[in-house]
């Protein structure tokens, strides 16, 4: 069974693996090699901590059950995080900017295609929506051979920029759910 939650503390170190596991997957050509040999669970799991501590959405996304090995307990398999946006972008419409901000969005591999992303996806919108954003973007690499999924959940890419990661320059693409009730009400069937 997978259930999906807000994040505790006692989370922060199942979420750094599942973070720095989904980087080193998804991102190989893409970010210096060298720069994801260096992640740090440990590094992960303090800022996620304080992200849990400061009270910021942090929603996981737990196994259990039949879904995992007898007698090892829930595990968490994927987190989205959410906020307030840290920068403006336009409204696809022109007149009010998009005020919700999905920053972050990681399941593992062995879990994809199960509706994990999705549920998490939602729920993080949800929280969004609760405290008043009437829109939602997120930000993904461009080259990220997941950024489809977010086409799939009604997300339009209205915007593209070069930004420097680790040295390296790379671009990235906005997807905005704009009302964010095409991303509240993304369907299974959909992802």
């Amino acid at each position: 069974m997978i259930s999906v939650r807000r994040a505790r503390i006692a989370d922060s170190i199942a979420i750094a693996a599942v973070h720095v596991a989904a980087w080193r997957s998804a991102y190989p050509g893409i970010l210096p090699n060298d720069y994801l040999a260096r992640l740090s669970v440990p590094r992960q799991a303090a800022h996620y901590d304080g992200a849990i501590r400061a009270g910021e959405c942090v929603y996981v996304a737990s196994a259990s059950g039949l879904d995992v090995p007898s007698g090892s307990g829930a595990r968490v398999v994927g987190f989205a995080t959410g906020r307030r946006a840290r920068s403006r972008l336009p409204a696809s419409d022109g007149r009010r900017p998009v005020e919700g901000e999905i920053e972050t969005l990681y399941v593992l591999d062995d879990w994809r295609d199960r509706g994990v992303g999705r549920r998490l996806m939602r729920a993080t919108a949800g929280h969004l929506a609760e405290t008043g954003c009437r829109a939602a973007f997120l930000w993904v690499l461009r080259d990220n051979p997941s950024r489809w999924f977010y086409q799939r959940l009604g997300g339009r890419a209205v915007a593209e920029e070069r930004i420097l990661f680790a040295g390296q320059p790379v671009m990235q693409i906005a997807f905005v759910w704009d009302p964010i009730e095409i991303l509240l009400q993304a369907s299974p069937q959909a992802s």
